[in-house]
């Protein structure tokens, strides 16, 4: 367990350890929040990152051609 006073002004400092672990750099944004059972809890903002467009590319083609719907229609109809 790592402790820390909060100043007059309100400021509190984050022990180096507890930001380590939790990932939290300089000019990082945390938030806080209440947890269940009434203890707050600091986490890290993140930025959704876009999805990269050529993760897609990579994997395109794998699994063949595959049936048209007309065949799987017949092979479901049973004909």
């Amino acid at each position: 367990m790592s402790k820390t006073k909060v100043t007059e002004d309100g400021v509190l400092t984050i022990p180096k350890p507890v930001l380590d672990q939790a990932g939290i750099a300089p000019g990082s944004e945390v938030a806080f929040r209440y947890a269940a059972n009434g203890s707050v809890v600091i986490e890290q903002l993140r930025e959704a990152k876009p999805p990269d467009p050529d993760r897609f590319e990579k994997v395109r083609g794998i699994a063949g051609r595959g049936p048209s719907t007309d065949e799987i229609m017949a092979e479901l109809r049973g004909d």
